[in-house]
């Protein structure tokens, strides 16, 4: 048997040690279905609101585990810097065609991002929410109806020569059949040009122009065929339903008005 080294226990006030793990700050505390009390300005709480958390486990399609990496090369920049950088102007280094909306308190545990995104031209309102945040990564995982279930973690590291790398990896699943279609024909295709897009924005906000990498597996070719259910939840069609009745919606709001 080999000696082990008494490790100092955390204590609270009262002296009893504290039942928390350390990191609990950096974790979004759980809840049954999601609240948003500030809709950003430009952004839609559809498909938000009330909405569950859904991981990997709770998707219809294949399970997909996606590693997109840039090395930072020839900047002097720290892996806590380049994750500062990134939760500063996570919105900014979207492409057009997907728009990113936080709340005043930014990417912090607990906040939620909406999201406006275009697919095949039509619209798409939906969200993430933030599970994990520190000064090195930061993780979001998918609502009911978005496109995937699953999370993405975003973070950055020292490579073995000190070059700063970062990295979003993703494993996620489509929500429903629908989706699992898109992503075959052209949604998985567009899904990285994002990231790749994104991670790209990064390296170009440190002066550099440097290529992305990606690596891919499918963890499970299996289709979940209990979650065909998801459908009901799909944010893509209730995003156009929601389209089509803007007009009524402003009918609405004038009448009103002038009751009023």
């Amino acid at each position: 048997m080999t000696d082990q080294t008494p490790q100092s226990e955390e204590r609270n006030e009262e002296g009893q040690p504290r039942l928390e793990p350390r990191d609990a700050a950096f974790w979004a505390k759980r809840v049954e279905r999601l609240e948003v009390s500030d809709v950003p300005e430009g952004a839609a709480n559809v498909n938000v609101q009330g909405r569950r958390e859904v991981g990997a486990l709770q998707g219809f399609g294949k399970l997909w585990q996606k590693t997109y990496r840039v090395r930072l090369t020839g900047v002097e920049v720290t892996p806590e810097e380049a994750v500062k950088a990134w939760k500063e102007h996570f919105p900014e280094f979207q492409p057009p065609n997907s728009r990113f909306y936080p709340s005043m308190a930014g990417v912090a545990p607990g906040e939620v991002l909406f999201i406006s995104a275009s697919v095949g031209g039509m619209p798409v309102y939906t969200g993430v929410r933030v599970i994990y945040a520190d000064d090195e990564s930061f993780t979001v995982m998918t609502p009911e109806g978005h496109p995937e279930s699953g999370w993405n973690t975003f973070s950055a590291y020292r490579d073995e020569d000190g070059t700063t790398v970062a990295q979003i990896q993703s494993l996620a699943r489509a929500n429903d059949p629908i989706y699992e279609l898109g992503f075959r024909i052209v949604g998985s295709t567009t899904q990285e040009r994002i990231w790749t897009h994104v991670l790209k924005s990064l390296a170009a906000h440190f002066g550099l122009n440097e290529p992305v990498t990606l690596e891919k597996v499918c963890v499970d070719p299996r289709l979940q065929w209990y979650y065909v259910r998801n459908l009901w939840q799909n944010a893509g069609a209730r995003s156009m339903l929601y389209t089509m009745g803007a007009p009524m919606r402003w009918f609405r709001g004038l009448k009103s008005r002038r009751t009023s």
